[in-house]
């Protein structure tokens, strides 16, 4: 009896501190590849603490370089208002591999984005301006950005932690946690009333079982009764939906349900100023790497990329200029888009040393700064596919592969020094 009271209790407060942890971490991660794990090690490199972390699952979304791919990765076609599970795919799933393909330093041409001091997605929208970091420990004013400080961060919470900078833009975000939210919803009012025109985060990874957990009907029952809360207190506020992992297929399904779930709920359409999208490229399977599958989705599997496809620009803008299409057909193309997370989490020791993260953070920047289509973009924005990105992350000791400075010693990396000699050249 003592025994089983023992283990009621531990149960009991592992449950509590799993609660605690949602609102006070970041982005709780996806799970990074565990069983073939010595087998990601480069040839002769001897397996480091970083890969023996990556062995469980970690906080904050994911991303990796990746070499050609020759065939693309087995996908699943979903009905969104299915209740019975598709086939999966019986394509055998190809071993992982750390054979990673360098990624081509891009010929750097000058950003045509004209400045500006004020945008209609709530962050600067100068050139510099656009950048943005995810600043998971200490405050934005504690690592010296010298003469390149980012255009805006985010911190996962509503609150900048205490900062000596006021010249970079701070993006508040509500933390979920399935049909209920933090902070309070006053404490949402009062801070919205304080600031504003702020741009608003309503929720992280929402399709994360091990982020914001929350069920399509979940979901768009909280975020109505935010954005009304938000827009009463704040009407110039511009309030974007909470970013899902990646826009793979299956996340589309699932966004649309949350679409369909508002406005029976509701009764009208969603109303989402800023459109916001994480872009991650992990395997979507469940019970394994990756990002799993969304809560409420009846499959199993979606996506399956490999390991190698993690940095695959190619894979990379395609799933930009696909979120982009999805929301023309579906009347939201007058509308912003800003990715608000993702960057490189797979340990150096798979095959992702600083150069390859500093080459592909250069590329995508290069992409998202100058990226248009005439059919797709946003025309208020020189038909852009991209208003807005955020680089993960400033600093994290429990996935350092991106970080621009040392968690522990503040001081810059090789990815830092990269970010730097890129911003600095932005006006």
């Amino acid at each position: 009896m003592r025994a089983l009271l023992v283990a009621i209790l531990l149960s009991v407060m592992l449950t509590g501190l799993a609660a605690c942890a949602l609102f006070s971490r970041p982005t709780p991660e996806p799970l990074v590849p565990t069983a073939p794990a010595r087998a990601l090690v480069r040839p002769g490199a001897r397996p480091s603490a970083t890969a023996v972390a990556a062995t469980r699952v970690a906080l904050l979304a994911s991303a990796t370089p990746a070499p050609t791919a020759t065939e693309p990765p087995a996908t699943v076609t979903l009905d969104p208002t299915a209740t019975e599970p598709p086939a999966t795919p019986a394509a055998a799933i190809s071993p992982p591999t750390a054979t990673i393909a360098p990624i081509a330093s891009p010929a750097r041409a000058a950003p045509t984005l004209s400045a500006a001091s004020s945008s209609t997605w709530g962050l600067p929208g100068s050139p510099r301006g656009r950048v943005g970091v995810g600043l998971p420990l200490l405050g934005i004013g504690s690592f010296d950005w010298g003469v390149a400080p980012p255009g805006w961060y985010l911190n996962w919470t509503t609150q900048p932690r205490p900062s000596l900078r006021t010249d970079v833009a701070f993006a508040p975000m509500i933390r979920l946690n399935g049909d209920t939210f933090s902070p309070t919803l006053d404490q949402i009012e009062a801070i919205a009333a304080q600031n504003p025109g702020a741009l608003w985060l309503v929720g992280n990874e929402p399709d994360v079982p091990w982020q914001d957990n929350a069920t399509p009907e979940q979901y768009a029952a909280t975020y109505g009764l935010l954005y009304k809360a938000i827009k009463e207190a704040d009407p110039a506020a511009r309030v974007a939906i909470g970013g899902v992992s990646q826009p793979t297929p299956l996340r589309l399904a699932y966004l649309d349900r949350i679409l369909t779930a508002y406005k029976a709920r509701y009764g009208g359409e969603m109303p989402v100023d800023v459109w916001n999208i994480h872009a991650f490229i992990l395997r979507e399977e469940r019970n394994s790497w990756g990002v799993g599958i969304p809560p409420g989705m009846p499959v199993d599997k979606g996506t399956l990329y490999e390991i190698g496809n993690h940095t695959d620009m190619q894979i990379f803008r395609g799933q930009i200029e696909g979120f982009r299409r999805w929301m023309a057909e579906r009347g939201q193309r007058n509308r912003p888009l800003v990715v608000t997370e993702y960057g490189v989490l797979m340990p150096d020791d798979y095959g992702f040393p600083p150069d390859l993260v500093s080459k592909f953070m250069a590329a995508t920047f290069d992409y998202f700064l100058s990226a248009q289509d005439p059919a797709l973009g946003y025309p208020a924005d020189g038909n852009r596919l991209v208003q807005a990105f955020c680089w993960y992350s400033v600093a994290d000791t429990t996935y350092p592969t991106s970080n621009l400075f040392d968690a522990k010693t503040r001081a810059m990396t090789p990815v830092g020094r990269a970010f730097r000699q890129y911003v600095q050249a932005l006006r």
